[in-house]
């Protein structure tokens, strides 16, 4: 005995629970997260097992039943119940909101005395019938930890919701970005009891803009509609979202015309800007010339331009479609994508420079316009590292699309690209204006070269990360066998074949953890942050994402941002998406975006703020102080 009561002794000095009450519908006992009070306050739960069958209800208990309720006589003073996401039932046309099997449901207690607490608890205990129960339960503190501790829950019973949620009139919510194969069923359980008519089927569907549950209001739809959205997806996994949905925008822009702008504006994003020189070198050459020749040469540009980027989306689709979690610039995670593409800026270098010519074999090299329309083909071959202000959204829509209209998208951002030069087909007035050529061009195209070799050598610094020494002594060993023997051999281009076949991926660098004081992103990492009560700051970037490394250097790296950091405990969390990392991509998707950059500010306890893909100081400032 003597023995026993040893053995027994640490579970009855650490002990955090109260006798339990039994009935041969439950079980029921008053837990606590700690053994003692801190400042006369204490967190408690009541905890119910529940015999099968039978269930509680839920804060928001439908159509019939009540939640359960718990009181303390005063000087005690108890918070409200936090309840985990509900189950939905319906019984001959009455839908309710309940909670079965093993249940914990969190509050605090302040004012409470350092040697216990009592608590007085009510509930409806239903299967085919309902029995009203309660339970008076005492708590003995005794000092130190709980035994009880590892059945609160370390996280919050729902996760903030990182989607766009709109509510139409006609009781349609809608979640910006959601696919079919992130979500099988939908279920949304309103905080409101009158809201909607809870025994009603909630059917789900998707279109352009993401996914739509079909609600069926009680009455005139609410300002604003809050609850849990418990979403399942096709392998049976299933989330809970804390939902805020506003009234639903009366007007929408169309998908494609995002699209066009985005393609618009990508031609002022860095990444574009190596290309630049030979689009101004494509304009010099047309001063002067007839209308006829420069609306071939123009049409001939915007021609590449298509043709590449509807290659370039129907490969991003059709891989998605296979299952294969790839986005925008997703080529740029291969080496040898890198090397091919790397080697491909120092020809352009080279023949910008005079030092050989490019002349285009077969059939091709006859077609008019042939220079303009690889030039077309390369503008896109470098635009693809970088994602502009409203191309997010749209190729968002376009990864929840079927196929075809998905396509049309990607043809509507090849547009935008290629609308500025596409302009001068149509208005002969703007090409007049066109200086002429002269000797100045030789001079202008040997400066224009310079871009191009700086393209060349960031290419190489991120082969040199994907693949390390290996992959940066092959791709100086390949432009150099271009350098002296391509231009007169062609044949030797086999080689620089052959020396791609020997690359292969190593661990990458991590280029943006040069950021004072950050922290590699993982979502464990974010978690533990966010349990704490830290602000976090994460920047997802990549070393071939030319539009991160600016921003990192001249916002996030800035002393001003810097010294708001600190000030403010936030802690920094970078993302390194040169390689294909499935933490990251994961982080994307979840916030609907197709590409690198991505900016997200965690305040303390509350939803995540999405920054835009260009940084300054006050932008940073403004969401950290928001």
């Amino acid at each position: 005995m003597l023995l026993l009561l040893l053995a027994l002794a640490p579970r009855l000095c650490w002990a955090a629970a109260s006798p339990p009450f039994s009935s041969p519908r439950d079980e029921v006992r008053l837990i606590s997260a700690t053994n003692e009070t801190k400042d006369g306050k204490i967190k408690l739960a009541l905890e119910f097992n529940l015999k099968p069958g039978w269930h509680i209800y839920w804060r928001n208990p439908g159509d019939a039943g009540f939640p359960p309720t718990v009181s303390a006589k005063p000087p005690v003073v108890l918070g409200p119940i936090a309840f985990p996401p509900p189950e939905f039932l319906s019984q001959n046309g009455v839908g309710a909101y309940v909670l079965s099997g093993h249940v914990v449901l969190p509050f605090t207690a302040s004012r409470v005395a350092e040697n216990g607490v009592a608590v007085e608890a009510r509930w409806l205990a239903c299967a085919d019938v309902c029995v009203p129960e309660h339970a008076s339960f005492t708590l003995a503190l005794s000092g130190g930890a709980s035994a009880e501790a590892g059945l609160f829950p370390t996280a919050p019973a729902s996760i903030p919701s990182p989607y766009a949620a709109h509510l139409a009139p006609d009781g349609t919510l809608t979640l910006a970005g959601l696919t079919p194969r992130q979500v099988k069923t939908a279920r949304f359980f309103p905080d409101a009891p009158t809201v909607l008519v809870n025994d009603a089927p909630q059917r789900l569907s998707f279109g352009p803009e993401g996914m739509r549950l079909r609600l069926k209001l009680a009455g005139t739809p609410p300002p604003t509609l809050t609850g849990i959205l418990e979403l399942t997806d096709p392998s049976g996994q299933t989330q809970a979202l804390n939902l805020t949905a506003a009234p639903a925008a009366p007007a929408h822009v169309p998908w494609w015309l995002l699209a066009l702008l985005g393609g618009l504006v990508l031609n002022l994003m860095p990444c574009v800007f190596p290309v630049l020189a030979m689009k101004g070198l494509a304009f010099a050459r047309l001063g002067g010339a007839a209308y006829g020749y420069i609306r071939r040469e123009a049409l001939g540009y915007a021609a590449g331009v298509m043709v590449s980027m509807a290659t370039l989306g129907g490969l991003l689709l059709g891989l998605r479609q296979a299952g294969e979690q790839v986005f925008w610039g997703f080529q740029f995670h291969s080496p040898i994508f890198v090397a091919a593409a790397g080697w491909m800026m120092l020809a352009a270098g080279l023949s910008l420079a005079g030092a050989f010519h490019v002349s285009v074999p077969g059939f091709i090299g006859r077609l008019p316009a042939q220079h303009s329309f690889f030039t077309g083909l390369l503008a896109v071959l470098v635009a693809t590292p970088c994602t502009a202000p409203f191309m997010g959204a749209a190729l968002a829509a376009a990864f929840a699309l079927p196929f075809l209209p998905a396509f049309t998208l990607f043809l509507a951002l090849g547009a935008g690209l290629a609308l500025p030069i596409l302009i001068l087909a149509f208005l002969p007035q703007l090409a007049a204006l066109l200086p002429r050529p002269g000797r100045w061009m030789a001079v202008a195209q040997k400066v224009l070269a310079i871009p191009m070799f700086g393209s060349f050598a960031w290419l190489v610094w991120v082969l040199y990360l994907q693949a390390g020494p290996q992959g940066l002594i092959l791709a100086l060993v390949g432009a150099a066998i271009l350098t002296l023997a391509v231009p007169r051999r062609p044949a030797f281009a086999l080689v620089l074949v052959a020396l791609l076949l020997f690359l292969r991926p190593g661990a990458a660098d991590q280029p943006g953890l040069s950021l004072p004081n950050a922290r590699p992103y993982s979502a464990s990492t974010l978690a533990d942050l966010r349990a704490a009560g830290r602000p976090v700051f994460i920047d997802l970037t990549a070393a071939w994402c030319i539009t991160c490394q600016v921003n990192e250097r001249t916002t996030l790296s800035a002393a001003p941002v810097q010294t708001l950091f600190r000030n403010q405990h936030v802690a920094v969390l970078v993302g390194d998406w040169t390689d294909r990392n499935p933490d990251i991509t994961a982080l994307l998707e979840e916030n609907h975006r197709a590409g690198v950059p991505l900016y997200l500010y965690y305040p303390p306890g509350g939803a995540p703020k999405l920054l835009p893909q260009i940084l300054t100081p006050g932008i940073v400032a403004a969401a950290l102080s928001g």
